[in-house]
């Protein structure tokens, strides 16, 4: 059975192997797994090119300069190569967008929906900095070390998009 071949993955295996994955983050990099603070370096760092005191501040300073905040950078870029490849060697054709994004009244204009995702994705990111991680950072390393911070961020995330469901799917019924 050639797994990288499938059109969907057990989500059990995926969940498997995300979580093994902590064990080299800690062992190597001495850091758990985490997408935000990715976005903070890779923008300390393309600042700091046309203006070097950017490295100066606080904020930009503490993720840019250690080695796990590029290696998280790293780890952005792998998942998002990983799952093209993922995709074109799967050979399954997907849509543009979901008949649930037409229902809840979305534009049907793709530059109209990647401009929402653009901006709903950059709020999310803003959250997520604000909250001190992401989905990844407190729903998968976090949990992982019992985190009671992370406990209570997944479980605002989840109240969140409860909410947020149930308002955009009552509207568009």
């Amino acid at each position: 059975m050639d797994l990288l071949r499938q059109n969907v993955w057990s989500p059990y295996l995926a969940g498997i192997i995300i979580g093994l994955l902590q064990i080299p983050a800690f062992l190597l990099v001495d850091t758990a797994l985490g997408a935000s603070s990715s976005f903070v370096t890779g923008t300390g760092f393309i600042f700091s090119l046309f203006d070097s005191s950017i490295t100066e501040i606080k904020y930009f300073a503490k993720y840019m300069s250690k080695d796990k905040y590029f290696w998280q950078s790293a780890l952005v870029i792998g998942i998002a190569l990983g799952a093209l490849i993922s995709y074109k060697a799967s050979g399954r054709k997907a849509s543009f967008s979901s008949p649930s994004w037409k229902t809840i009244g979305a534009s049907s204009a793709p530059v109209i929906r990647l401009l929402q995702g653009f901006i709903g994705g950059f709020v999310l990111l803003v959250g997520a900095r604000i909250a001190g991680g992401c989905t990844s950072g407190h729903g998968i390393s976090g949990l992982a070390q019992l985190g009671v911070g992370s406990s209570v961020a997944v479980a605002a995330m989840f109240a969140g998009g409860i909410v947020a469901a149930n308002l955009l799917y009552k509207r568009a019924s």
